[in-house]
């Protein structure tokens, strides 16, 4: 099933809804306005949301476009009543480092609005095992009402990359060593200078996470994930292509501009 309306496309693949924009900055304010909608309605219905957020280049025009949909109209809701995840973040950077997804979401989003409670990954903390059990209870202690995500260049989502992704994982977060597209990615994105400097071993949500939640909005843009949206849309349901279980959510829908959607 197929339309177009003023130069976008929808179409479904699976149970997965996908949108193709014309532009990234278009794809941005479609899934802004998708997930204001969806956290309002959260909070309409239980007083507070839970949402998760994901931290790469992919998703800055995104949250520009959910800060401003937030403040007034139809989707406009009050962040206070906001509480917010985010989904990974390297082994040993600190939260001031400008490669930690805990700098990128203070950037992006935390400093720009005030959210009532923020859940930090505490990668640097001296104890793994306790930071993973602890956010693991954070996790479990109400339903995810919405993730706000991407997928890698190799379908990764998170840091599942194809070796370490588990459909049925047991646990909610865990450390995960990065495979080598993975961290050219991160050099493609401009995070780091060079393959050497970017770290070994993070902490993720497991695919566990995102098949329960309630309400995934996932955001890829750009010629470089061309073959990943490929993979998670055109090809089997597997771990080689983590996203691709992203065609069995029951509410679940993929952005895409035109760049990244060129091979579907």
């Amino acid at each position: 099933m197929k339309k177009k309306t003023h130069a976008s496309t929808y179409n479904t693949y699976g149970r997965l809804a996908v949108e193709t924009h014309p532009t990234r900055a278009a794809l941005g304010r479609a899934a802004a306005h998708a997930a204001a909608a969806a956290i309002r309605d959260a909070i309409g219905a239980q007083g507070r949301a839970r949402v998760i957020f994901a931290c790469a280049p992919s998703q800055d025009e995104f949250l520009a476009a959910l800060i401003e949909a937030s403040k007034t109209g139809a989707t406009a809701f009050d962040w206070k009543k906001v509480t917010a995840f985010h989904m990974d973040d390297y082994v040993g950077l600190k939260a001031t480092q400008p490669q930690s997804f805990r700098h990128y979401l203070n950037e992006h989003l935390l400093s720009r609005v005030r959210v009532g409670k923020f859940n930090p990954i505490q990668a640097d903390a001296p104890d793994i095992a306790e930071t993973c059990a602890s956010y693991a209870r954070l996790l479990a202690e109400k339903p995810i009402d919405l993730i706000c995500m991407g997928i890698g260049e190799n379908g990764h989502i998170a840091f599942n990359d194809p070796p370490v992704a588990d459909f049925e994982d047991p646990e909610l977060i865990k450390q995960v060593e990065l495979d080598r597209a993975c961290r050219r990615q991160q050099v493609n994105d401009g995070c780091f200078p060079a393959l050497a400097d970017v770290p070994r071993y993070a902490l993720s949500l497991t695919i566990s996470v995102f098949r329960r939640a309630r309400r995934l909005s996932i955001h890829v843009p750009g010629p470089l994930k061309a073959k990943a949206v490929r993979a998670t849309l055109c090809g089997p349901i597997t771990t080689k292509c983590p996203a691709s279980i992203l065609r069995l959510h029951p509410n679940a829908t993929l952005y895409t501009d035109t760049a990244s959607a060129k091979l579907i």
